[in-house]
């Protein structure tokens, strides 16, 4: 057994984080830009049965999301409200892709873990009768694991040469160098080359410098100096902040009981419920639901390996597989639809149909163009054309500002395709020699 402080304590500061995503969205906009504000929104496939609240509802939705979250900060009916968040915000993660995000994706797997975690018998609503301070060492063991998984296919994903050689970062800070203070460095080569190969040794090392004492403190300072830099310079939502809540694994329960010490019912553990003696691994289902979840988490970003073609190019198994900040990716598309029994043609206007940020994606990602056919398809079976056909002409597609091609086949009919997310498309024009 072990120790509970860190996992009670990252239980209050998730859900403090949960809630600070759930009401952001909507102050800052984006649950606006999101689910209101679109004609069509992208599912992620091949759930497109759930669809999001109509209207202003989607409002609703988060701001029970968001109460939920500060019930499992309180530790208040801890599995209902936890349950609760769990499958909120993993229909919030589903309606929509077009603002995908990996952290909105570690965020559905965290909540379903703290579903089944006993992180509420302490410093919580529920343990004013019965405080335990004790919890499997295994259970521990396990947050780490999941963080060392996340940093080591982030590290592998920049092993590429529009990483290493600058390219994607010249990109991306160099469009950022109008920001207060830190822009004009932005700009500087060497400063991107440090940040490229720094990058990949940090992502490489973190984890094991923080899992060894020697090296916890240090590996720390790095991890908040690394995600302080990625919040203010990519605005990436809580996500810098939840990699900073979840340290606390790392660290001597009797650490985090100091640290903490003003929340209230944390107190201090009994001696005996330290950290020593053999691991014991859970047994039964609960051992077999161990082995399912991280067998998902280790082979799930390995999927792109079997589809032929390159990754950062098809985008064939890229998400939910930590490959976080690589590329730049921009685009265009002329869609045209034919009526083949009289030949008649269109040229879609898109603007009728996606916002500015769903054009960019369904001309640079194939399962938007293909969801966006299908759209297209039930209109004008509607408007009496049920065998139209749908062709992407003009496409071109830049990674970096520098590969660049046509990313659809001109003379494949899109209406006939078929989309599997865990294949080939063969309907996807071939990359340009690089």
């Amino acid at each position: 057994m072990s120790n509970n402080a860190p996992l009670v304590v990252f239980r209050v500061l998730f859900g403090l984080l949960m809630a600070a995503e759930s009401f952001g969205a909507m102050a800052t906009g984006w649950l606006h830009r999101a689910f209101v504000e679109p004609r069509l929104t992208f599912a992620i496939f091949p759930f497109e049965w759930p669809k999001p609240l109509p209207g202003y509802g989607m409002y609703g939705w988060f701001a029970a999301m968001g109460l939920a979250a500060f019930a499992v900060t309180a530790g208040w009916r801890y599995r209902v409200s936890a349950a609760i968040l769990a499958f909120l915000w993993t229909g919030a993660y589903l309606f929509q892709k077009t603002h995908y995000n990996n952290h909105y994706y570690l965020a559905v797997a965290v909540c379903w873990v703290m579903v089944a975690v006993p992180a509420h018998r302490r410093a919580a609503v529920d343990a004013a009768r019965q405080r335990e301070t004790a919890c499997p060492r295994w259970l521990i063991v396990a947050f780490k694991v999941q963080l060392l998984i996340v940093f080591t296919y982030a590290a592998i994903a920049k092993l590429y040469p529009g990483w290493l050689n600058g390219d994607y970062l010249a990109v991306a800070l160099g469009s950022r160098s109008h920001r207060p203070v830190i822009g004009p460095l932005l700009s500087e080569p060497w400063f991107q080359m440090f940040i490229a190969y720094s990058g990949v040794a940090f992502d490489a090392l973190v984890i094991p410098l923080l899992w060894w004492s020697r090296t916890r403190v240090l590996a720390f300072v790095g991890l908040l100096i690394f995600n302080l830099f990625n919040s203010l310079v990519f605005k990436i939502g809580v996500f810098p902040y939840l990699v900073l809540a979840w340290t606390v694994f790392f660290f001597d329960p009797r650490t985090i009981e100091r640290l903490f010490w003003w929340l209230p019912g944390l107190g201090r553990a009994p001696e005996r419920e330290a950290d020593s003696g053999p691991m014991t691994w859970p047994t039964g289902g609960l051992r077999y639901a161990l082995i399912a979840y991280f067998a998902v988490q280790v082979l799930l970003p390995l999927r792109h390996y079997l589809i032929p073609g390159d990754v950062l190019w098809t985008e064939e198994g890229h998400r939910m597989a930590w490959r976080m900040m690589l590329r730049h990716k921009a685009g265009r598309v002329t869609i045209v639809a034919r009526d083949p029994s009289t030949g008649e043609t269109w040229q879609i206007d898109q603007t009728e149909w996606l916002t500015g940020k769903q054009r960019r994606r369904v001309a640079t990602r194939h399962d938007f163009m293909y969801q966006f056919v299908q759209v297209l398809k039930a209109d004008f079976a509607r408007r009496g054309v049920p065998e139209v056909q749908i062709f992407a002409k003009d496409s071109k597609v830049t990674i970096n500002g520098k590969l660049s091609g046509p990313l659809f086949d001109p003379n494949v009919d899109l209406a006939r395709v078929d989309y599997h997310p865990f294949s080939h498309s063969p309907w996807l024009a071939d990359p340009p020699p690089k």
